[in-house]
């Protein structure tokens, strides 16, 4: 039996091995992590350059174009003065609950519209509407006021400039 001496060192020897496999277990995760940004980030970049980037007269090109034949929600601004919103009726479109759960989930993952208050969004919702729209159309156009949220139900929107695929859209995510 060792001395008690010895069992110290054992033991010493033991933890320095623990903190070191430890260590290496906390850099393997930030390895892991670091990989995960950088891919997000590169399925990001493609976003962001959409919309910042600028062809040479100084405006963003930025289309949309159908991939397939589509099924939209989408809302339009009323363009009145906020003053005299105390007065306005808002339509409200009746939707199946599929609809509205596709709605009201796109919504709060987009991220100009998730930090509204939750009756802000179900205002919203309510007054979205059904719109079809035929494949191959063009949806949004650079130079285009910004007036419409669309969330598609069916099929897929290409998101192009200068005749190059940049994105597509999925259902179940605001666009506008």
């Amino acid at each position: 039996m060792g001395t008690l001496r010895d069992l110290q060192f054992s033991l010493q020897t033991k933890i320095e091995e623990l903190q070191q496999r430890d260590t290496l277990i906390d850099e393997l995760e930030l390895d892991a992590k670091d990989e995960l940004i950088r891919q997000l980030q590169g399925e990001l970049d493609p976003l962001h350059a959409a919309s910042v980037s600028h062809n040479p007269s100084g405006t963003t090109e930025v289309t949309g174009e159908l991939a397939t034949q589509s099924r939209a929600i989408s809302a339009e601004p009323t363009g009145l003065d906020p003053n005299q919103l105390s007065h306005v009726t808002l339509n409200n479109d009746s939707k199946s609950e599929e609809s509205q759960r596709l709605i009201q989930k796109a919504l709060l993952e987009n991220d100009f519209v998730k930090h509204l208050e939750a009756s802000q969004i179900l205002t919203i919702m309510d007054c979205m509407f059904p719109n079809t729209l035929a494949q191959g159309c063009c949806v949004i156009q650079e130079g285009d006021d910004g007036s419409t949220v669309y969330v598609p139900e069916e099929g897929l929107v290409e998101v192009t400039k200068g005749g190059q695929k940049l994105y597509t859209i999925e259902p179940g995510k605001v666009f506008g």
